[in-house]
């Protein structure tokens, strides 16, 4: 199996960017993806050519771009294996957990019921439930980064357990988790499962079927489309359940001073004019990601994640934050001697970016007793040469900092 990550790097505008004659290696794809051009060409055409508003007028431009919309939410249904009335446009990743949060969160939680979080969460999986009232109760993490199954399980025997969200690979740690099981877990104890996929979309497939969840939720700048835009799955019986977040047009059956009556799912929750060209944005870029031989390109991804792992451990002093059997795309580690923040600004000067900080991720930090990271992360454009360069310029820290 042979996977050309030259070719699909030359697919990318935003990687063409040499300094001083050094060539840009992007580590931060966990961050946010860059754009290949065919993402880039669609939504200026759109933008350019075809824009107009939907579901509001009868006009052809508006028409023709209402169609686009909803194709892209079915292209989003295909990606996940769901059905297209599952499907919500959110503003991001965030949205869509603060959608879960409050609109089924304060419909459905009583005084007495508990939410379960894992204890690697990105800030949107604990403090959006905090900003909605509630305290959700962590599960532990292991020294190696992984989650502490036997404490799950016991926090699940306690009863009263709602809702169980757990992110699918971690930000902090690049832990994957098993996600189908813990759902398995949870259903048995009556409860919800919620996966956040925003690290996981990029690169594992996924199935909400075989997942068995009861949401997902993932933002399209990390899959290789625009910021703005996200999506939220949720189980078609769940989603009518649950009453609007917001209120606005389009997510109405009728209005009047009296009463207001909603629409069904999806609709109900997309109030407002939504984000039409990022909305279909990320479906050329669901569409592109499809096209790829996806088997070849998690080869790929293992593979460098492997090589990395390799190239860090060469390199003297260096600790690791994470090391669960199970992880991808994430290398955290912190350097004796050197913030993280002063490592991404030396790899700076060398054209190499990885971010440097907490990402969203506090808890964690606390768990493993650093006020924070460095972060190399992996997409599908990178390659042995930027990890090289990686390697290189952590060696120069190394001679500074030492």
């Amino acid at each position: 199996m042979t996977f050309d990550a030259a070719a699909i790097r030359a697919q990318f505008p935003g990687l063409d960017d040499a300094q001083k004659g050094k060539p840009f290696a992007y580590l931060d794809t966990a961050a946010t993806a860059q754009k290949p051009r065919v993402v880039i060409e669609r939504m200026t055409a759109l933008l350019g050519r075809e824009y107009g508003t939907v579901h509001r007028g009868l006009y052809r431009r508006a028409a023709h771009t209402t169609k686009l919309y909803e194709d892209a939410r079915t292209t989003v249904a295909r990606f996940l294996n769901a059905e297209r009335g599952e499907i919500v446009f959110t503003g991001g990743c965030t949205d869509a957990m603060n959608l879960v949060a409050h609109a089924w969160g304060q419909a459905h939680l009583k005084p007495g019921d508990r939410v379960l979080v894992s204890g690697m969460e990105h800030h949107a999986g604990l403090v959006s439930w905090q900003a909605a009232g509630f305290r959700p109760e962590p599960i532990p993490i292991l020294d190696d980064g992984s989650l502490d199954l036997a404490a799950y399980d016991r926090l699940l025997a306690a009863g009263g357990v709602k809702l169980v969200g757990c992110v699918h690979i971690s930000n902090a740690l690049g832990t994957i988790n098993p996600v189908a099981e813990l759902a398995r877990r949870a259903h048995a104890a009556g409860a919800l499962f919620l996966v956040d996929a925003a690290q996981s979309a990029p690169h594992l497939p996924l199935d909400v079927r075989a997942l068995d969840c009861d949401f997902l939720a993932f933002g399209g700048h990390k899959v290789y489309g625009p910021t703005g835009i996200g999506v939220l799955y949720g189980r078609k019986a769940v989603l009518e359940s649950i009453p609007p977040w917001r209120g606005g047009g389009e997510m109405i059956e009728r209005v009047s001073f009296a009463g207001t009556t909603y629409a069904a799912p999806p609709a109900r929750f997309e109030a407002g004019t939504p984000p039409i060209v990022e909305a279909i944005g990320l479906g050329v870029a669901l569409e592109w990601m499809m096209e790829l031989d996806r088997a070849a390109a998690l080869a790929h991804e293992e593979a460098l994640f492997a090589y990395a792992e390799l190239r860090l451990a060469t390199i003297p002093g260096l600790r690791r934050i994470g090391t669960a059997a199970s992880r991808a795309g994430v290398l955290s580690f912190t350097l004796p001697g050197a913030h993280p923040a002063d490592l991404a600004n030396v790899l700076d000067m060398e054209n190499v970016a990885i971010r440097a900080g907490h990402h969203c991720a506090q808890p964690v930090m606390e768990r493993f007793g650093v006020p924070a990271t460095a972060r190399a992360s992996l997409g599908v454009y990178s390659s042995r040469e930027d990890i090289d360069r990686l390697h290189a310029g952590l060696m120069t820290c190394v001679r500074l900092f030492g």
